[in-house]
């Protein structure tokens, strides 16, 4: 029989035959395209309900009782001392001194499922039926930077990587031209547990997220320069890409994510601009949003901005809220309805807007909202008008990417001291998260110094109840 025409015989005829054919093209391009490109789209593990997540991170610690958990009981109990039945709670501030403080909001049920929110929250209210609140939030840490690690990463300490990174390492993402992973700070400034709780820790370089700016420019250097033609840019670029790739090592991710840097930041010259332009959008869309007016300009444009990013693909969006020295986030040491009544206004309309749009521009089914703080604030007083920070019982809430919304997930004492009914903690979260994104939390890990490492360092739990 002619050579050409010999029938494989070993494994290692069949190697070298599969490797000489069109075979051996094909699996070349998509080795090369899975190494030139690690945040391509990828297979869930199971059936996913969401592509994305917008996470509204209300920096400092919104207090449950003044928006989610009215609580009758702490009211009547207000200027007394803690009854002993509640039990035990260790704070940083709160002392003997300190007395039952009743909330001065009143409580509205809103929607068909009559869920009680807030005099401060009227835009969330009202879109109630998608929202599952949980009220029965734990986390293991009452300082601000320990518990904002631990909310971000599932660790209490700085070095490991963000569910934002986790959530790109699994997944990828859709869109070539934008980020995969957006935070979107305070422009009022830094937070106790600063960039690191946001960034991608030990896992490969590329993964970390792309710090958006407060204000009208989010990206700055977006327009070419002037003079340079958009060909001359590609042609530098190239030139400039062949030279790093040419001392680039394997083990070498910092560099790697650096090339892959020059190739996002051109793409991003040539497509991004009209997303970031949002005098594009209706101008009843802005105003549903907050935008041009105060409070709720600011917070509104980051809103709108995270509804375009996860409408053109990209996976993960985290928007802050609260910035800066204490006050200036959710953290009322001071004074419980000064704090509250300023920034919760600016935050309402805006989220309200959010579900809103998403819904009715048939995205909330696809985009998982996550809406809290690192903690709660104490039932009872710091000085006079001050609640402390609070771990032990609190409130957060999900709505879209396949939630059951309308309901309420566990409960606080009658003071809103402990979760008593159905605890979740934050491991709890993120298992539900990665749930809805179809990630298993043992599937999604990574090996870091001979261990298997993953967001939830101990097993989480799915909340059955809103999947």
């Amino acid at each position: 029989m002619p050579e050409h025409f010999r029938i494989t015989r070993n494994r290692r005829e069949f190697i070298c035959d599969a490797f000489c054919g069109f075979g051996a093209l094909a699996y070349s391009s998509m080795y090369a395209a899975s190494i030139n490109n690690p945040l391509a789209p990828k297979r869930p593990h199971i059936e996913a309900k969401a592509k994305s997540v917008i996470f509204l991170f209300m920096a400092g610690g919104p207090s449950h009782i003044e928006t989610f958990d009215p609580k009758p009981l702490l009211n009547k109990l207000n200027g007394e001392k803690r009854p002993a039945t509640f039990g035990e709670a260790k704070y940083q501030y709160v002392n003997e001194a300190s007395r039952c403080l009743g909330t001065k909001r009143t409580f509205k049920r809103y929607g068909k499922s009559g869920i009680e929110v807030s005099d401060l929250l009227p835009h969330i209210g009202e879109q109630i039926d998608d929202i599952a609140v949980i009220r029965s939030c734990h986390a293991d840490m009452v300082v601000h930077s320990a518990a904002q690690y631990q909310l971000f990463s599932g660790r209490v300490i700085p070095g490991f990587p963000s569910m934002g990174s986790w959530v790109i390492y699994g997944l990828g993402s859709e869109s070539e031209a934008l980020p995969a992973y957006v935070v979107m700070p305070d422009p009022k400034g830094a937070l106790e547990a600063g960039q690191p709780m946001y960034t991608q820790g030990f896992l490969p370089a590329i993964y970390q997220p792309t710090m958006f700016r407060p204000g009208p420019k989010p990206v700055l250097n977006l327009d070419l320069p002037s003079g340079v033609t958009l060909d001359q840019r590609r042609e530098t670029l190239r030139l400039i890409k062949g030279l790093n790739e040419a001392g680039l090592k394997p083990e070498d991710d910092d560099f790697a994510a650096r090339i892959n840097s020059y190739d996002l930041a051109f793409k991003m010259q040539t497509e991004a601009p009209a997303i970031f332009d949002l005098s594009n959008e209706p101008e009843k869309t802005r105003e549903m949003y907050g935008i041009g007016k105060e409070p709720t300009d600011d917070y509104g444009r980051r809103c709108l901005m995270a509804r375009r990013l996860v409408e053109k693909g990209v996976r993960f969006v985290c928007v802050v809220s609260g910035g800066g020295p204490g006050n200036m986030q959710w953290d009322a040491h001071e004074d419980i309805e000064e704090n509250h009544n300023r920034m919760a206004p600016q935050t309402d309309q805006p989220v309200g807007a959010l579900l809103q749009d998403l819904k009715r521009r048939g995205l909330l089914d696809s985009t998982l909202v996550l809406w809290g703080g690192e903690f709660g604030r104490s039932p009872e007083s710091q000085g006079a008008k001050g609640r402390d920070h609070h771990n032990y019982g609190f409130s957060m809430w999900m709505a879209g990417g396949g939630i059951k919304g309308g309901q309420v997930v566990g409960a606080t004492d009658e003071i809103g001291l402990k979760a008593t009914v159905n605890p979740v903690h934050f491991r709890d979260i993120h298992t539900t998260v990665l749930h809805q994104l179809g990630l298993e939390q043992d599937g999604l890990s990574y090996l870091h110094q001979g261990r298997k490492e993953r967001l939830t360092e101990v097993h989480g739990k799915v909340i059955d109840q809103i999947v």
